[in-house]
């Protein structure tokens, strides 16, 4: 039996947001181990065009995610959620090593097994270069998005 990571499924509508704000979290701290351990050991992932599986894949990929995503910042915002499963929408900002901004904007769909561990990833994301000034997450990195920040909505992201 693996490890419990609370909420778990079947997701209310409450619950379901708990989850996503926990995720949001987690990536956020761009600790890689720290984050696999949200997933099965076996979970099943598409990000953009890359598919793979299993914590160690994870671990690599957000390795590499963040070696090249500078100063990253993420807010994920629930879409719809039923039984084990949860959509959300998402808005991330980071630069490259040359200091251009991006912000990146997607849709993932999870999957969870009964402990609540992540057994699916689906994400489709698209890039888009902005100015230092158009940037709209500016949080200390140090600690995770502020309770009063505003979220994708209330940016109107």
């Amino acid at each position: 039996m693996s490890e419990a990571r609370p909420p778990l499924p079947p997701f209310t509508r409450e619950t379901a947001i708990q989850k996503v704000r926990a995720a949001e979290n987690g990536w956020n701290g761009c600790d890689p181990e720290k984050v696999a351990l949200a997933y099965t050991p076996d979970s099943r992932w598409r990000n953009r065009a890359e598919f793979f599986s299993g914590r160690p894949a994870i671990v690599a990929f957000l390795q590499r995610k963040w070696a090249r995503e500078l100063d990253y910042r993420l807010i994920k915002e629930i879409w719809a959620h039923g039984g084990d499963r949860i959509a959300v929408r998402f808005a991330y900002e980071f630069r490259d090593a040359s200091g251009q901004w991006f912000r990146a904007y997607g849709n993932e769909n999870w999957a969870f097994d009964a402990n609540g561990l992540m057994r699916d990833r689906h994400a489709s994301i698209n890039d888009l270069a902005i100015p230092e000034t158009e940037r709209k997450f500016r949080w200390d990195r140090s600690a995770p998005r502020p309770e009063d920040h505003p979220g994708l909505t209330e940016l109107g992201l």
